[in-house]
């Protein structure tokens, strides 16, 4: 990899329009105000660098469960799954991946199966690292059945900035691991719903890596696993 690569990220065909918008908008302000556009020239930056969606290096062992989400890991802990899936109210472990703005936001398949239902909800706009977002905000909900018969839930959820989710993975979409199934506009939230028994190997802090940080192993029978912040 040259240092080119290392820099320049290609961009996710839905980033394509802003990018135009921001171009056009800096153009202008260079003819109208001169220096100014120099701002236009930021946000025409700004943009693309929203939109980046990089190669991962997808790990392919049975049984991983990645992170669907650039972010950091915002909250870990018992919930019930959207009700709007029709799957039994029982508390599942639930990882919360908070993505800023700055984060790449193409979300990614976390585990390999069958898009079994999909629910969008309308709702509100709080902040996506609160708690109460994922009973409040807008969100897309998907239950993926994999192989196995097991389930797992993933939920794009939308933040204070974010206003529109994309979704590219219809009902009945057999998905790869790793596979871009959607992303969120600017600043949001993605929820995995664990299977019942299945234990995190991530912690509340922790970094995350779409398609590539190996979130859970439902082939392992290791403790949930503890972490300290240095």
């Amino acid at each position: 990899m040259n240092m080119i690569d290392t820099v320049i990220k290609p961009m996710h065909p839905e980033g394509r329009p802003f990018l135009l918008g921001a171009a056009v908008l800096t153009l202008i302000l260079f003819l109208a105000f001169g220096a100014v556009g120099w701002l236009g020239v930021g946000l025409t930056v700004w943009c693309y660098y929203f939109f980046r969606d990089p190669p991962r290096s997808v790990p392919l062992r049975e049984g991983l469960v990645v992170s669907p989400a650039d972010g950091v890991v915002s909250m870990i802990g018992p919930a019930i799954p959207p009700a709007e899936l029709g799957l039994p109210a029982v508390p599942l472990t639930r990882v919360s991946v908070f993505m800023n703005v700055f984060d790449c936001h193409v979300n990614r398949a976390p585990v390999p199966g069958r898009v079994i239902r999909r629910a969008y909800r309308p709702g509100r706009f709080l902040n996506a690292s609160l708690d109460k977002a994922s009973e409040d905000n807008e969100r897309m909900a998907y239950a993926i059945g994999m192989a196995d018969g097991r389930i797992v839930v993933v939920v794009q959820i939308a933040g204070l900035v974010a206003r529109r989710i994309v979704s590219f993975a219809d009902e009945g979409r057999v998905l790869a691991v790793g596979e871009r199934f959607g992303l969120i506009r600017f600043g949001s939230r993605v929820d995995v719903y664990l299977p019942e028994g299945v234990e995190p190997l991530v912690a509340v802090g922790q970094t995350m890596i779409a398609g590539e940080t190996v979130l859970a192993d439902m082939a392992s029978d290791e403790p949930r696993r503890q972490a300290r912040r240095d």
